[in-house]
C-alpha cells in the first residue's frame, strides 16, 4: 500500500518589512524564502507606505522561489496560510489579498493566521534533534512590536500573563541603537558590539510595573539622557564607550525580561519555557536564559535563528494546526493592524 498523501501548505508572511513564503509538508519545512527591504535603512525605521510597495514587488518572486525550492507545484497545495495581523495594515493587505486570490484560484482553503501566535507555534516545526515544548509551557515572546509572557495551554489557547504597557523590548533596542548612531535594524548591531563590552559599566533606573507587565519607555529616555550628558562633557564619549554602552543597555533589557519570566514560572509552577519572536535571536538573551534555567531546573526551548524573525514557516505551521481543527477562513476576512490573543 502507498503511504497517505501528506498535507502541503504554503505560508505567506507580510506583517512588516519582510516578504516571506514557506512550504510545509506534514510538519517539515521544505522551503522558507524571505526578501528583506533595505530601503528603510536610511530612515532608521520602517516607513509603512514604502513597505507595502516593496511587498508588492517581492511577493510573486518570493512565492515562486519557495515553490521551486520545495519542488512543489501550486496544484499540490492543500491550503494557503497568511498573516491576518497584527502588523502594518498596508503590508498585511498585500499578503492577505495575494493569498486569498491564489487560494480561490486553486480551490483550496485560505487560512488567516495570528502573527504572534505563529511565532510561538514555530516551536512545533519538525526539526532533527529538537523537540517541541509540552503543554502547558511559558513562552517569552519578544519582538520589535510586542513583548509578552504567555501561558500556552494548547495550539489554540494562549493566556497572556504579562505584556508591555508602552514600548516593546525590540523597539527599545532599535531606539538605543539610533541614539548611538548605529544602522537600522539596531538590535543585531547592539548584540554584536556588546560582546566586547562591560554589561555593568553603566546602570539605568529600572521601571516599577505591577504584576508581570513591562515598561521600556522610561529606560529609552534614561539611556538617551545618559548619552547626551556624556557627549556634552566629551565629544568622543560614544566612540570611547560604544561597546560598554551597548552591553549595558542590552543587559538591562534582558534582566527586565528574565526577572518577570522567573516570576511567571514561580507563579504557575511550570518548568518548561520557550523563547519566540525576533528578539529571541539575541545571543545574550539566549545565553542568560540558559544560565538561569540551569540554576532553576527549567527546560528551555529555542528555535533556529531563521524561525525567530518574521518568516513564512511559522505562518505555515500555524495554518496547519488551524486546518487540522477545521478553522478555515472566508474571502471577507479582513487584515487587522491590531489583534488580541484571545482564543
Amino acid at each position: 500500500m502507498s503511504e497517505p498523501k501528506q498535507i502541503t501548505i504554503l505560508g505567506i508572511e507580510s506583517s512588516c518589512d519582510d516578504t516571506s513564503a514557506a512550504v510545509l509538508r506534514g510538519f517539515k519545512i521544505l522551503a522558507n524564502i524571505t526578501a528583506g527591504q533595505d530601503v528603510h535603512r536610511e530612515y532608521g525605521g520602517v516607513v509603512p507606505e514604502m513597505a507595502s510597495r516593496e511587498h508588492q514587488k517581492h511577493i510573486v518572486p518570493v512565492v515562486q522561489a519557495a515553490l521551486r525550492k520545495a519542488g512543489v507545484s501550486a496544484a499540490e497545495l492543500n491550503a494557503i496560510a497568511y498573516t491576518q495581523g497584527p502588523g502594518l495594515l498596508g503590508s498585511l493587505l498585500v499578503g492577505a489579498s495575494f493569498a486569498k486570490s491564489m487560494a480561490m484560484a486553486l480551490g483550496v482553503p485560505a487560512l488567516p493566521v495570528h502573527h504572534m501566535k505563529a511565532h510561538v507555534l514555530a516551536h512545533f516545526i519538525a526539526q532533527e534533534g529538537m523537540s517541541a515544548p509540552p503543554f502547558p509551557f511559558i513562552c517569552l515572546t519578544v519582538s520589535g512590536g510586542h513583548t509578552q509572557i504567555l501561558n500556552v495551554h494548547s495550539t489554540s489557547h494562549f493566556e497572556v500573563l504579562g505584556q508591555t504597557t508602552d514600548d516593546a523590548a525590540g523597539e527599545a533596542f532599535d531606539k538605543a541603537a539610533r541614539v548611538l548612531g548605529l544602522p537600522y535594524p539596531g538590535g543585531p548591531e547592539i548584540d554584536k558590539l556588546s560582546r566586547d563590552g562591560d554589561p555593568h559599566k553603566f546602570t539605568f533606573t529600572k521601571p516599577k510595573v505591577p504584576g508581570l507587565d513591562f515598561s521600556f519607555s522610561g529606560l529609552k529616555t534614561g539611556f538617551k539622557l545618559l548619552v547626551e550628558k556624556g557627549q556634552k562633557n566629551d565629544a568622543t564619549f560614544v566612540g570611547n564607550n560604544l561597546n560598554d554602552l551597548c552591553a549595558s543597555i542590552q543587559h538591562t533589557i534582558v534582566s527586565l525580561l528574565l526577572a518577570n519570566l522567573e516570576k511567571a514560572l514561580l507563579q504557575t509552577g511550570i518548568s518548561h519555557v520557550a523563547l519566540a519572536g525576533g528578539v529571541s535571536a539575541n545571543s545574550y538573551l539566549r545565553a542568560s536564559l540558559q544560565s538561569l534555567a540551569a540554576k532553576k531546573g527549567w527546560t528551555t526551548y529555542t528555535t533556529p535563528l531563521e524561525y525567530c524573525t518574521d518568516n513564512g514557516a511559522m505562518i505555515a505551521i500555524a495554518g496547519r494546526f488551524d486546518l487540522d481543527a477545521n478553522r478555515t477562513g472566508l474571502l471577507g476576512d479582513a487584515a487587522k493592524a491590531r489583534m488580541g490573543m484571545e482564543g
